[in-house]
């Protein structure tokens, strides 16, 4: 291929991005590219269900990954350990239980992270004292993820 005079726009505008880089594009960190592509793998426990140690609002806290709930439902106790405050919440969300129909407080959660798989602003709720013992990792959770599967016993999840 042959050119005379001026380069192509493709190939101009190749140079200036490399140049100069994008405009208004802010650089991605190494860490946020980890963080954007992070995948784990987790093994189904004995008990025939995925339990896992979550970091929620950057506290740990023992979880039971549940596709069938529809948000993120932590215990009185545990949300009393994440900083949540429980005894000041507003108990107005009803919400369907193994043991009939609880009355359970809306909040958000700025970040929960399992294995570096990491979900902003996610919906959960807080269930009232004694009504629920662990805390479950529902679907206002794993909707946000890319992806997410099961497939001989071992659960995917994908940013």
């Amino acid at each position: 291929m042959r050119f005379s005079g001026a380069l192509p726009p493709v190939v101009l505008a190749f140079l200036f991005t490399i140049a100069g880089g994008l405009p208004s594009v802010t650089p991605t960190t190494a860490a946020e590219m980890l963080q954007l592509n992070a995948a784990t793998e987790l093994k189904v426990g004995q008990n025939g269900h995925f339990s896992v140690r979550a970091e929620i609002n950057g506290r740990t806290v023992k979880v039971l990954i549940d596709t069938g709930a529809s948000a993120v439902a932590l215990s009185y106790e545990d949300a009393k350990d994440i900083g949540l405050h429980p005894g000041y919440l507003d108990y107005n969300v009803p919400v369907s239980t193994a043991n009939g129909i609880a009355k359970a407080a809306g909040v958000s959660l700025d970040r929960v992270e399992i294995d570096g798989v990491r979900v902003s602003d996610v919906q959960g709720l807080v269930m009232p004292e004694g009504v629920m013992r662990g805390s479950l990792l529902g679907m206002s959770f794993l909707s946000k993820l890319k992806s997410f599967k099961v497939e001989d016993g071992v659960l995917y999840l994908k940013n």
